[in-house]
């Protein structure tokens, strides 16, 4: 296995560039990055295992939608630091439910393919709703209240944070049950935008509440204070 690892150009860089193609039709599906455990798993597994640059860690193609890849074929370019694999894809490879990534031609904007699973039922909703405020990133701030916040920047976007937090509060307060859930979710929503801006994804906020089961609060707050 080692052989096979070591003919990779890791020198180069820590992420190998994947590319992915249907190993039926060749229609190139998505691009992603390998490291070497990732690779190393993809390679034992025939399953593909990515290095998430958002997440910061490996995670299984369709390990939450189920829409697995097996890979058929490896292929390294002639400067060994690029991936080819072929795969058959199992539901569809974009998060945005369709069955390419590469939907959308680049000097008209215009969108070529339509969605082909509803992804409510393949993702939860906050990593559906973080998904599709980076989409709005390259909206019209004209019709997207979204892409208008991002649009503004990051202290318009703080804002409307510590804005939502108050009313939350305020809700909290008044022991308004209704209230309190309708202004946890539009703190949700601001707070994802905030993130959102920033690229880092939920679920690195889900990685890190799993890190602080089992350690008191008290010795958690100790530790960073240290």
């Amino acid at each position: 296995m080692d052989e096979v690892l070591n003919r990779v150009d890791w020198q180069k860089q820590d992420l190998l560039p994947v590319i992915v193609q249907d190993a039926e039709t060749n229609e190139v599906l998505m691009m992603a990055y390998m490291d070497r455990e990732a690779l190393e798993l993809s390679l034992k597994t025939k399953i593909a295992h990515y290095f998430s640059r958002s997440k910061q860690r490996i995670w299984k193609k369709g390990e939450s939608s189920g829409h697995t890849q097996e890979i058929k074929s490896f292929n390294i370019d002639c400067d060994n630091d690029t991936l080819l694999i072929k795969v058959k894809q199992n539901g569809v490879a974009c998060h945005t439910g369709r069955r390419s990534c590469f939907f959308t031609e680049l000097e008209s904007g215009e969108v070529e393919s339509e969605v082909e699973v509803n992804l409510n039922n393949t993702y939860g909703v906050i990593d559906t709703l973080y998904h599709t405020i980076q989409e709005r990133k390259s909206a019209d701030p004209e019709t997207s209240w979204t892409a208008k916040l991002l649009s503004k920047g990051e202290n318009t976007i703080l804002k409307k944070v510590v804005e939502e937090a108050g009313e939350y509060c305020f809700a909290h307060k008044d022991d308004d049950e209704a209230e309190m859930v309708y202004e946890a979710a539009d703190l949700t929503y601001h707070m994802l935008v905030a993130l959102a801006s920033k690229n880092i994804s939920p679920d690195r906020i889900k990685q890190e509440l799993a890190r602080r089961f089992g350690i008191s609060g008290i010795a958690e707050k100790n530790s960073r204070e240290a």
